[in-house]
């Protein structure tokens, strides 16, 4: 199942909203990281996991999820119906795989807050500042220490909202529309406040355009569509390009590679390659050459287009597998030595 979320908490599988809630207070002011000045990268680490564990496990869409389909049905892998959550964000496009977006280290601070009323109970407001004081003002300098991963996590003394970090997900691509370029609808629903603070769930339609010769890892951002967290502004959410499996072609940079299989004759007395192109060309490439086993054919501007010029492109590069013949009778072996010797 990967992550256990169960065992993170300490609690077992049957565990009431009561034992979950209890074993979060524990876990959380012995974790929290205010408290622990002296092992505070640990202390960041099991407070955010104590976070997750109980962000999934109270939520009983997302704690279902989670038991019938592990770390991956939270990250979308199951079908809309099965991926909706009562709370986060989660987005869906058209012939992708679902996915939704991940627990964010920014929630862990408002899920302490909702139990305790303040952010840092450990540090200059301490218990005597009470729910009402700590849910107005928490510390400029932030209960992690200015560690950039939980930056947006606070807002000022005077109280001005601080930007929440980005909420980033995955965006899966096939190298054929990298190729190509095309279009995403993205459809998300996310909670935000109304004028009157209540929260509400919105759905919007995203329209991103992928771009021809984009590479994996090309961040896609769309300014405060993300969830509202408490005494933040709105996330930003940041879409990533993640470049899919092709059955024929892989990529180097702007290069294509291809390999082909072929047998010991054709190695020695030429081969013609046959491909299909990504747009759907055929390509017939002639090879004259002796195929060794390091030999590559590259053919001229038939790879990736570049991204910030898309009439120029990468090299298309043909590798080899040779078959070699698993067993030769002595008269072949004979005749192989007496054709090769002749050179």
């Amino acid at each position: 199942m990967g992550v256990d979320y169960y065992k993170i908490l300490q609690v077992d599988k049957n565990a009431t909203d009561e034992e979950l809630k209890k074993a979060y207070r524990k876990l959380a002011m012995k974790w929290h990281p205010d408290k622990n000045p002296n092992n505070k990268k640990e202390a960041e680490s099991k407070f955010k996991q104590i976070s997750e564990a109980y962000d999934v496990l109270s939520d009983s869409q997302k704690r279902a999820i989670y038991e019938q389909y592990g770390e991956e049905g939270l990250m979308g892998q199951v079908s809309p119906s099965d991926a909706t959550s009562s709370s986060g964000t989660t987005f869906y496009s058209k012939g992708d795989i679902p996915a939704s977006f991940r627990f964010n280290p920014q929630e862990a601070d408002g899920i302490f807050t909702e139990f305790f009323g303040y952010s840092s109970p450990f540090g200059g407001m301490g218990r005597g500042g009470g729910a009402r004081d700590g849910m107005r003002s928490r510390f400029s300098s932030g209960m992690f220490g200015g560690d950039d991963r939980f930056e947006g996590l606070h807002v000022s003394q005077g109280g001005t909202p601080r930007k929440a970090a980005p909420i980033e997900s995955k965006l899966p691509c096939s190298l054929e529309e990298i190729y190509k370029g095309t279009t995403k609808k993205m459809k998300i629903s996310r909670e935000v406040a109304d004028a009157n603070g209540k929260m509400k769930v919105v759905e919007e339609i995203l329209t991103i355009n992928v771009k021809p010769g984009w590479k994996k890892g090309t961040k896609i951002t769309f300014q405060e569509k993300g969830n509202k967290l408490p005494n933040m502004t709105l996330a930003d959410l940041v879409f990533i390009v993640d470049e899919r499996p092709n059955d024929v072609f892989s990529r180097d940079g702007n290069d294509l590679i291809v390999t082909q299989n072929i047998s010991l004759a054709d190695a020695l007395t030429g081969y013609t390659v046959n491909i299909t192109t990504l747009d759907g060309r055929n390509l017939t490439i002639p090879v004259n050459n002796v195929i060794h086993p390091d030999y590559e054919e590259v053919v001229a501007r038939e790879g990736m287009p570049l991204s910030k010029d898309p009439t120029k492109k990468g090299d298309l590069r043909i590798k080899f597998n040779i078959k070699f013949p698993a067993w030769l009778s002595s008269d072949e072996k004979v005749g192989i030595k007496r054709l090769l010797a002749a050179d």
